[in-house]
């Protein structure tokens, strides 16, 4: 067998960052696994753009800050010229989370949180991250490569019968991981002003992305978007995103009292903090059958049990279809576990939402 053909069922992936320890560091994580190999590697944006387009790579890492043509010119060129699945590899700064933010906007499948140093007790944790990360992308670089066009309207006849809800839902829990950043900021801007209930999201991301994340949605939307705060009382019209690093639940004192957002570390032993699953089962237990669940986009299963709790309890549950998904990862999980009542397209959320809350247009 010749080494053409001993590697060409693998992932290739292509590394463009300027540091020698970082291209190393990531190269040795990717070539640990045997499923990919990487195929090439550039120190400038410039060298990544002449090298890709010679190389044809399934996935691209790319860094954020590089010299010359920096991260963010190289990968309006790369979804340009030679579109694919990119990671960014991105600082955990204010700065960072912000400039990933943008290219999350402007195509990025991912992107990968950079430590101050590789060489760290979470070596381990990286890597599985980076190696799930990859194999996602290169699956939906295939999978949207063999997806039919579907024209705008057609997408309507994904919709199921309308389920009977006669009383409305009184809040939102929404969950949402890879591909979340901007499915949310094409459906949140739908949604009116006057929106009778308040949204609260769980989007999976490290520290110090989800403040900057939610003042760009706020810029966007009619409602009000912004970070969730420790007893926070819920308002209409409002949508909360859970910070990174700690669990959100609910708490009020009598069924007419308003509801409040509590914060913090347990459940301890959680794969992701915070939690889809956490907070929907909060919000179960809180609003019963006034609960409206909605899973997006995502890897992994976060939010099915939630979910399941949600419809127990009588809430509507809302799942986003696999042909609109970035990752059709948790709402499959949801989907499988027979917990979703309704699946729409993305676009489609923000009429379930006003639907199943009865939302009327004042006049």
């Amino acid at each position: 067998m010749s080494a053409g053909n001993a590697i060409s069922g693998k992932i290739k992936v292509f590394i463009a960052d300027d540091s020698a320890f970082m291209r190393t560091a990531l190269g040795r994580m990717i070539d640990s696994d045997p499923t990919m190999m990487v195929c090439g590697s550039a120190q400038s944006g410039q060298e990544a753009l002449d090298k890709i387009g010679k190389l044809q790579p399934d996935v691209v890492t790319l860094d954020v800050e590089m010299p010359g043509l920096n991260g963010l010119e190289t990968l309006k060129r790369i979804m340009r010229d030679s579109p694919r699945p990119v990671i960014m590899v991105s600082s955990l700064t204010q700065e960072g989370a912000e400039t990933t933010l943008e290219a999350l906007e402007l195509g990025a499948f991912d992107y990968l949180p950079k430590q101050s140093s590789f060489v760290s007790l979470d070596i381990v944790k990286i890597r599985d991250d980076l190696i799930a990360k990859v194999k996602a992308a290169a699956e939906s670089g295939k999978r949207r490569k063999m997806m039919p066009k579907v024209a705008p309207g057609a997408a309507k006849t994904a919709v199921p019968a309308k389920t009977a809800h006669h009383v409305p839902a009184t809040m939102v829990a929404l969950g949402t991981s890879t591909g979340g950043p901007k499915a949310l900021q094409e459906i949140l801007p739908m949604l009116p002003g006057d929106l009778a209930v308040p949204v609260v999201i769980v989007q999976h991301m490290p520290k110090g992305f989800t403040g900057p994340f939610a003042r760009r949605l706020d810029t966007l939307c009619k409602v009000t978007v912004r970070e969730a705060e420790q007893n926070d009382q819920l308002e209409a019209g409002t949508v909360y995103i859970a910070p990174a690093g700690q669990h959100l639940t609910f708490a009020r004192r009598s069924a007419n009292s308003k509801a409040t957002i509590r914060l913090g570390p347990l459940p301890e032993n959680s794969l992701h903090m915070p939690s889809v699953d956490v907070m929907m089962l909060s919000a179960a237990e809180t609003f019963k059958s006034l609960c409206m669940g909605v899973i997006l986009t995502g890897m992994g299963a976060d939010g099915a049990k939630g979910m399941g709790a949600i419809q127990k309890e009588g809430g509507i549950t809302v799942g986003q279809d696999e042909a609109s998904c970035t990752v059709y990862g948790m709402p499959r999980s949801a989907a499988e576990m027979g917990v979703v009542q309704r699946v729409v397209p993305l676009q489609q959320v923000p009429e379930q939402i006003m639907q199943i809350t009865h939302y009327k247009r004042r006049a």
